[in-house]
């Protein structure tokens, strides 16, 4: 059914458990798996001429995130080798999350994403704002989300 699925991560607890749940299910259905992770955006909170003095700097977010990727994406890398299933890893910085996801879906050439959602509602989810339902909305190729 599916041959290749993007298993996105932010390296939450609730994320871990979605990993290994997209990998026994690629497993069960002979299908590889393409773990992902796209940082936050990197913003600049200034308050007019305001500059925070422990303001990071571009190129150190970026080695952060590199890092971070790193070190979610061998989690994922792990699990599939442990349960024999082929993984590829790809790590995108994007003005948002879900844009990066379906940037890597298509580039990976994914025909399923399998990512975990909080369940964030009300007005923490308008003021946080859910990666998984923007990534429902707008998704042109299958989403299952575990929760």
């Amino acid at each position: 059914m599916f041959k290749n699925i993007l298993i996105p991560t932010d390296g939450s607890t609730l994320s871990k458990k979605a990993i290994k749940a997209g990998i026994a299910y690629a497993k069960s259905t002979g299908a590889r798996v393409t773990g992902f992770y796209s940082p936050e955006p990197y913003e600049i909170l200034a308050y007019g001429e305001y500059f925070p003095p422990d303001l990071m700097s571009r190129a150190e977010w970026d080695e952060r995130s590199k890092k971070t990727a790193r070190k979610f994406l061998a989690v994922i890398e792990k699990e599939a080798k442990a349960a024999g299933v082929a993984c590829d890893s790809l790590h995108l910085a994007r003005l948002a999350p879900w844009q990066a996801i379906f940037e890597a879906a298509k580039k990976k050439k994914c025909d399923l994403i399998f990512m975990a959602s909080h369940g964030r509602t009300g007005l923490l989810g308008l003021l946080l704002g859910s990666q998984a339902t923007k990534v429902i909305t707008h998704s042109k190729i299958p989403v299952l989300i575990y929760r």
